[in-house]
């Protein structure tokens, strides 16, 4: 049985998703995502207050070929 926990990271937000485009070639803003229902990270700028769920979606294969997230103000 595989338990996912929300990890919560207070980091800029922006600088973050920067970040992650960088190394992940594919990265969707999906607002209603199912990915996006129990997501991997929440980014909490420690500023702004502003929060961004994030997932990773992968193939059944178990390989990673994207990075789905959203914006919850």
């Amino acid at each position: 049985m595989v338990i996912s926990v929300t990890t919560v990271i207070r980091k800029d937000a922006e600088r973050f998703l920067r970040e992650l485009k960088a190394h992940y070639g594919d990265a969707w803003r999906m607002p209603r995502s199912n990915y996006l229902s129990k997501p991997d990270f929440v980014v909490v700028d420690p500023k702004s207050g502003k929060k961004t769920k994030v997932s990773f979606v992968s193939l059944d294969d178990g390989e990673v070929v994207g990075v789905v997230y959203d914006d919850l103000g």
